[in-house]
This record gives C-alpha cells, structure tokens and sequence, in this order.
C-alpha cells in the first residue's frame, strides 16, 4: 500500500463517514433522516474495501497492461502542464465510463447500487457498489496509459475525482451561478440522480461538466420539476441484499434463460432494460405491459 492509498484509507474515507453522519445529525432537526439508509451505505462502504483487500483484481487490468506494453511515450507527471494534461484526460475518459455504466448493462448492475438511495446524502455518495474494482470499468482509462502516462498516476486522478464528488451528494447546497457552466454541481448531480423521466441519463461528468454541455447530455435543475431520486423502479426498504444483489441476480437469471451465445453477449452489453425476443422475455413482457396498461 503506498502513502495514497494509506490516506485514503486511514484519513479520507473515515472523514467523508464522520462528515455524512455529522449532516445526518444536523438534517435530523429538520426533517426525518434515513439512518437505516446510511447504514446500508456503510456496509456497502466496508465490504467494498474488504473484497478490494481480497481480490485486488479487476477485467481491465490485463489491457492496462497490454496499453503500457504499447505505450507511444513515457510521461511523467512532474510539472503541473503535464498533471493539467492528465486531469483533463481522465476527466474526457470518466465522461465516457460514467456514461457507459449507465448505458451497458453489465457495468450497470453494480452501478445500480449508487442510484439505490431514495435521499440524495453524503452517505449516499460512498454506496457505490461492492464488485465496482472487479468489473473493469476503469478500462476506458486505458488510452491514457497508451499515450504513456503511468497507471498508478491515472488511477490517483481518477481517485481524486471520486473524492471531488461527495459533496456533490447533497441537497442544501443551492446552484452556484457561473460555475454551473464549469465545474460538476450539488444541482448538475442532483438532476443525474433523479429518477424523473426528463432527467435520466444526464449530467454524467465529474469534476468538469463541460463534457456533458458538448455532448449534448447537460439537463439544468429546474425549480418547477423536484427531482425524485431513486431507480425508475424504486426499492423502498433496507433489505443489505436486495439493494446490493437484485440487478446482478436479474442478470445471472437472464443469462441462464438466453439461448444463444449472440442473446447472452446482447443481454451483457445493450441498455438496462432490453430483453431478448425468446419465449421466457416475452412472456414476462406481455404480462408487465397487462399489469401496468390502464383499466378499460
């Protein structure tokens, strides 16, 4: 472990917990605060870091490897130019990944566990999912290590994104004029964590939210449409299992119901949500359209 990660660990992460469950007690004056909620966060928290201690592995690391053996240059990021350089990179590729997780089901499924909490919190902000190390969507840095900038320093900027991202998790904080053309806001990150129809799938960005405003996936906050926040299909209680298991049971479910190599690949790759036209899917389909089409 080296002094990044004993920060992180030993001082980073026991502070962002000691100043969620600080917000907690404060919002508790005001309204009702899910404690249950920040504890499943916690567990989520922990188990992460234990699977990560256990398994440190993860699909991308064998392309890692293949881009540095690649490598057009070596850079080092000793002067700002080149840390600029690199931030800006990462903040390009973590567009991407954000977006991809939210767009290809198989990075989804753990993904899913962040969008679970019903309260946009501080501790939502550290229920990430606990296999998020082991699915490899850190592959779409893997450019940046091909261009010649080392993993170890890719992977710190990428932490320090996610670090820049907890105070993102809340809803005092009101919108900040200018800098919602710039930086990532509570605001940008509240409309990306609400279930409403006109904001899924937006704000994707980090620290910058240029990316989104180019690309065309920008939705403002507006003050007449209160963002609800959640999955499109909620889950409501505090079950650890349910919350951190249910889309990756889904996901095993329909992998074992596909009946060709070509369905199992469609069902790992395209959008949440898509179903494949077998006999199984389409009966479930037809029987959710009945129960959810209005009384005649």
């Amino acid at each position: 472990m080296n002094e990044f990660q004993k920060t992180l660990t030993v001082i980073l992460l026991p502070g962002i917990l000691a100043l969620s469950i600080l917000e907690g007690v404060i919002l508790s004056f005001y309204r009702s605060y899910d404690w249950k909620g920040m504890a499943v966060s916690i567990v989520d928290l922990i188990g992460r870091q234990g699977i990560l201690l256990l398994f440190p592995l993860s699909l991308a690391m064998p392309i890692f490897s293949w881009a540095w053996e690649h490598r057009l240059i070596t850079i080092s990021v000793s002067s700002w130019q080149m840390f600029l350089l690199l931030f800006l990179g990462q903040e390009f590729c973590y567009y991407w990944l954000h977006r991809s997780v939210h767009r290809i089901n198989w990075f989804w499924t753990n993904h899913s566990v962040h969008h679970t909490p019903n309260e946009l919190t501080l501790g939502a902000a550290y229920r990430t999912g606990m296999f998020g190390n082991l699915i490899g969507a850190t592959v779409f840095f893997a450019p940046l290590v091909w261009l010649g900038f080392p993993y170890e320093s890719v992977i710190q900027v990428y932490t320090i994104n996610l670090l820049y991202q907890v105070w993102l998790h809340t809803t005092w904080i009101p919108k900040l004029g200018w800098l919602e053309y710039i930086i990532n806001t509570p605001s940008s990150h509240r409309v990306h964590h609400a279930s409403n129809s006109e904001y899924l799938d937006k704000n994707y960005g980090g620290v910058l939210i240029i990316f989104d405003r180019l690309f065309g996936t920008y939705v403002e906050e507006a003050d007449d449409n209160p963002c609800k926040y959640g999955l499109v299909k909620p889950i409501t209680g505090h079950n650890f299992f349910e919350i951190e298991f249910s889309r990756l049971k889904k996901l095993f479910q329909d992998l074992l119901a596909a009946r060709s190599l070509q369905t199992a690949f469609a069902i790992l790759a395209r959008p949440p949500g898509w179903e494949p036209p077998s006999s199984r899917f389409a009966t479930i389909a037809l029987k959710e359209a009945q129960d959810t089409s209005p009384s005649q």
